[in-house]
């Protein structure tokens, strides 16, 4: 994966042209767009900032991203920041999971769950439109680790769901399960499958094995797309796990979450959704006739702000900064799990991820608490703490926390 670092005046020059490329409420004579700047009485615009800000500029502009810009002609009046976009999604799909140019489709959407819940809708669509497929044909299949957002949409498209036990100590799928479970389905005369996998998982980080799943599905008959769920892991796992599975080239992956205001750090609001050509469509929701080249995207109307911080972040990097950040974090993470060896506590971690999920049997509550530590669950029942090492979680601090195991350790011993 390559792409070029910006420096700041790079950043500026491409983000005020951009601007100047949309259309400018302030100067133009625009009478029919159901929007305009910011309130000027808040939000200024000769503010002495905005001109070293460029992100908080495109804020008080307020494109709107309204559409799928990877489709022909978008909505003209902000072509400039709409540019932006396609580059960084761009970057997201042909740099990091792998697309040729010109062969995938995708936006920056409110967040994750919005992204995962538009690949389940396209796909329904798809077996819909194309064999005619009743409701009780089609399964959605997601892992007990899954994110909360996949049983979420399965109420709002009226979709059956059929949860993949995993391994309690290993997060990993049960294949025979597995197996059994696809047996049943077949009984039941389900023919697709729409398929969540996870590119680490909320609460563990665990990655779930794409060809091994794919193959049982082929073997076993049926038609099906595979979603990579990269909502924390996108950014991370293509960048610390060269032999990753998860791309486009892999055939059985169709599509991708990815989440910014995560790793990335941007604001939130900006979650994105990637997939391959020709499917984007089934999506389309022909009544927006207003919107020049129609919408396909769940949400409409999208702050362009939020495409622009997002590109900024990855120029502001560029491939090899964004690796050499990642790869601190997985040590730093690796530090931790060998401290943590070191003094007899067990925990879950997938190597080339950031998130050490421990035992709630290993640790005092009132400790994980101090440290703010999340649990799995807040019912009473809880297994699992967990820490996610990120930009504000340094060395520091994992030593202070550390620093209070081993005594905690031999008093429950």
């Amino acid at each position: 994966m390559q792409w070029d670092r910006y420096t700041r005046k790079q950043v500026r020059e491409v983000v005020d042209k951009a601007i100047s490329q949309n259309l400018n409420y302030r100067n133009q004579i625009i009478l029919g767009l159901p929007g305009s700047f910011l309130d000027p009485e808040e939000f200024y615009e000769d503010a002495p900032f905005l001109q070293d800000s460029p992100f908080l500029k495109t804020l008080v502009a307020n494109p709107n991203h309204i559409g799928c810009h990877t489709l022909g002609d978008g909505e003209p009046a902000f072509q400039g920041t709409a540019e932006i976009e396609r580059d960084l999604l761009e970057i997201c799909a042909c740099e990091i999971f792998r697309a040729k140019p010109d062969e995938f489709d995708g936006y920056v959407a409110s967040g994750g769950t919005e992204a995962n819940l538009q690949a389940m809708w396209i796909y329904r669509n798809y077996f819909q439109q194309k064999h005619a497929a009743k409701l009780d044909e089609i399964a959605v299949l997601y892992s007990e680790d899954t994110h909360y957002c996949v049983p979420k949409g399965l109420n709002m498209f009226q979709l059956n769901g059929h949860i993949m036990p995993v391994d309690e100590e290993t997060r990993k799928i049960d294949l025979d399960h597995l197996r059994k479970s696809l047996e049943q389905l077949k009984a039941a005369e389900v023919k697709y499958l729409i398929t969540y996998m996870n590119l680490g998982t909320t609460m563990f980080g665990s990655v779930d094995p794409v060809n091994e799943i794919g193959d049982l599905f082929t073997e076993m008959e049926f038609e099906f797309f595979m979603h990579g769920d990269g909502a924390f892991g996108g950014f991370i796992y293509p960048f610390s796990n060269p032999d990753s599975e998860f791309h486009f080239e892999n055939p059985y992956l169709n599509s991708f979450t990815l989440d910014a205001h995560k790793m990335l750090q941007a604001p939130f609001g900006t979650g994105i959704f990637l997939i391959r050509k020709g499917f984007m469509e089934y999506a389309l929701t022909e009544e927006a006739g207003y919107v020049k080249g129609l919408d396909y995207t769940m949400i409409g109307s999208r702050s362009g702000a939020n495409a622009v911080a997002v590109w900024m972040i990855l120029r502001n990097y560029g491939s090899e900064g964004w690796t050499y950040k990642i790869r601190k974090l997985v040590d730093r993470t690796s530090r931790l799990c060998d401290s943590l060896d070191e003094r007899g506590i067990s925990y879950y971690r997938d190597p080339f991820m950031n998130i050490v999920t421990i035992h709630a049997s290993d640790i005092p509550a009132h400790l994980a608490e101090k440290f703010l530590l999340v649990p799995e669950r807040h019912d009473g029942q809880n297994k699992w703490w967990k820490i996610v090492v990120m930009e504000h979680v340094t060395q520091g601090a994992l030593d202070l926390f550390l620093n209070e195991l081993p005594a905690m350790k031999i008093q429950n011993s």
